[in-house]
């Protein structure tokens, strides 16, 4: 699948990304609303990003207890109730007085349902498309997510000096509404892809099987750390430049949907696997300049260019399908997405604290240079993997 008008034409894809773009304009909306809240009302850069980040720690236990549901549950079913949970979650942090450990309680709670969602979008978009056109879908969702960032983060920008923070909430609550209406009336009902109740044993038996491949670990380990500690770095523009962090958060987008854009239609299938590393790094150099703390100008600039990285995640997670079961997809990709948020919540807590003990610039900066750093690591370890496998196959 190569085109554009054939994805579209697929029978629910249209309403799939419809009702993910409503639930990620929640989110970003929600968040930088939050992120500003708790900033005005603490002045902390740590918990500023803790409030926009943290919450994906709890998706880590939440990965480790819940993630066999994403394989044996009626996608159309959960994915509609996490819209609603998520729409009266934020309803409750808009509410005036709220202390600053119920906000943390609610985002905990949040978190402990979202890691359903990456594992159902995941699966259910491995189902409504065929095999050849995974990448193309699956770019376009990522290119949607950006476009929603960019528009989300502007628009709350702008509404932030219109708007109180918990009014933003408000509208961030109404967002999600939309989705799980759009997610109940556009999708079809599915059965579970896999048999059996989701349970502990089962999360963690089919986590161990995923985790067992060692190409399945070098996929996962690529996709989540990179990112993350680039992620981290990210969480901090509320202290680095508390009057454009929308406008950085919206060039990020901007830079994200122009990476997706590129690897998931324009560059050949035969070259996408050797972009992987050249991606990772894009994500982090522009950073490694921020301790000279640029103006606000150069600092749009090195955002947009960067997150062009972000596409690595396609090549990555192309590689990951490649070597897993289709009756574990949603969990695989369940795995993935928990991963990868957890490693973002625990490298903002990381960067918070750095930014805490030195700036926000100086934060921003040894984020990126770990982030090169774990990248031509994997890279090397993989090349080895490649050449022992080579001799194996020769012996």
């Amino acid at each position: 699948m190569r085109s554009y008008q054939t994805l579209f034409a697929t029978p629910e894809y249209t309403p799939f990304l419809a009702g993910f773009a409503a639930f990620a304009a929640a989110q970003t909306i929600g968040a930088l609303a939050l992120g500003t809240l708790v900033f005005r009302a603490t002045g902390s850069p740590l918990l500023a990003a803790l409030s926009m980040f943290g919450p994906q720690l709890a998706q880590l236990v939440g990965g480790a207890l819940l993630l066999s549901a994403a394989d044996r549950v009626p996608p159309r079913a959960i994915l509609s109730a996490l819209s609603l949970a998520f729409a009266a979650g934020a309803a409750v942090l808009a509410l005036p007085g709220l202390p600053i450990w119920a906000v943390f309680a609610v985002l905990l709670g949040q978190g402990l349902v979202a890691s359903l969602g990456g594992g159902v979008r995941g699966g259910l978009l491995n189902e409504i498309l065929t095999k050849d056109g995974y990448v193309l879908g699956r770019s376009v969702y990522n290119m949607t997510w950006g476009l929603v960032q960019v528009t989300g983060f502007a628009a709350g920008g702008l509404l932030l000096t219109v708007l109180t923070p918990r009014n933003c909430l408000l509208l961030a609550a109404a967002a999600y509404a939309l989705s799980a209406v759009i997610t109940r009336l556009g999708l079809t009902r599915r059965p579970p892809r896999a048999t059996g109740r989701p349970s502990v044993r089962a999360t963690w038996r089919t986590n161990a099987e995923l985790w067992s491949s060692r190409p399945r670990r070098l996929a996962y380990l690529g996709l989540w750390i990179p990112n993350g500690l680039v992620v981290g770095g990210d969480s901090l523009y509320v202290s680095y430049a508390p009057e454009a962090a929308g406008l950085l958060y919206a060039c990020g987008a901007l830079g994200m949907f122009a990476g997706d854009l590129a690897v998931g239609r324009l560059v050949p299938p035969a070259l996408r696997p050797r972009l992987a590393t050249p991606l990772r790094l894009l994500l982090a150099a522009p950073y490694l300049f921020f301790f000279l703390h640029p103006g606000v100008a150069l600092s749009a600039v090195a955002v947009t260019v960067a997150s062009v990285g972000f596409a690595a995640s396609l090549v990555l997670q192309e590689r990951l399908m490649a070597v897993t079961p289709d009756h574990l997809a949603g969990q695989a990709l369940g795995l993935h997405g928990t991963g990868m948020v957890a490693m973002q919540g625990i490298a903002a807590v990381l960067a918070g604290t750095l930014a805490q003990l030195t700036s926000p610039a100086t934060a921003i900066t040894v984020m990126a240079a770990a982030s090169v750093t774990v990248t031509l690591a994997l890279a090397k370890g993989s090349g080895r993997a490649a050449v022992q496998d080579s001799g194996q196959l020769q012996a």
